[in-house]
């Protein structure tokens, strides 16, 4: 009886250090709301700009066939959110945010934090651009919901494939990017966004992003 007790708080405390030593990720490098300036309505043309960036130390770009389509909503109730609407978008779209004054590292336990609310089979992807001009998009993906809902993307389970900017369309995945672009791959990200790849159906099939958030470290460019 007593081997079985031993036995068993060993166990206990073997489980107990393993989630005990789980590595917390990186404070908070940045976050973007955009801001609260009046949003498009469907009676005063409207594209998402520079204007619309809360955060001062960020630089918005629009890339894709549709990026000229992409807008920025609310529907007037105090509660309601202030978001990046696609649902006007005819084709692929994606917006990348980057820091004016440093590269972000997103290795180790590195995060991207995301609140949003897609509907109509809309799946947003994390794309982000390394410090040479690449450009890659993620496997991971947050899929539609009724609600606002928060969706972390953990970078260190992501994979990777290739992304065409210009055209938003993914290449091929990138089997080990480790051998293909050295060991510090991730240390140099110039830019993070997001796209979900395809086309806006309006309110019934569009993404929708409130905020996005960067946990990760900075490196001095």
């Amino acid at each position: 009886m007593k081997s079985r007790f031993l036995f068993s708080f060993s166990t206990l405390l073997l489980f107990t250090n393993c989630f005990s030593q789980q590595p917390e990720p990186p404070k908070l490098l940045f976050r973007e709301d955009w801001n609260e300036s009046p949003p498009f309505d469907l009676m005063t043309p409207y594209s998402l700009t520079q204007a619309d960036v809360m955060n001062p130390d960020l630089i918005q770009t629009l890339y894709g066939p549709a990026r000229d389509s992409l807008k920025k909503r609310h529907h007037g109730s105090a509660t309601d959110a202030f978001y990046i609407f696609t649902g006007f978008c005819p084709s692929t779209w994606a917006l990348a945010l980057s820091p004016k004054n440093y590269y972000i590292d997103l290795s180790g336990n590195a995060v991207i934090r995301c609140r949003i609310r897609n509907s109509g089979f809309r799946e947003l992807h994390i794309i982000i651009q390394s410090a040479n001009g690449n450009w890659f998009v993620s496997d991971l993906s947050a899929g539609a919901s009724s609600v606002w809902q928060t969706y972390d993307f953990v970078i260190k389970d992501i994979k990777w494939s290739l992304l065409n900017i210009n055209t938003v369309t993914p290449g091929n995945p990138i089997e080990d990017p480790v051998v293909h672009y050295g060991t510090h791959w991730l240390g140099q990200i110039e830019k993070i966004g997001f796209t979900d790849l395809m086309n806006g159906g309006l309110s019934t099939a569009c993404s929708r992003i409130d905020w996005i958030e960067v946990y990760a470290n900075n490196v001095r460019r």
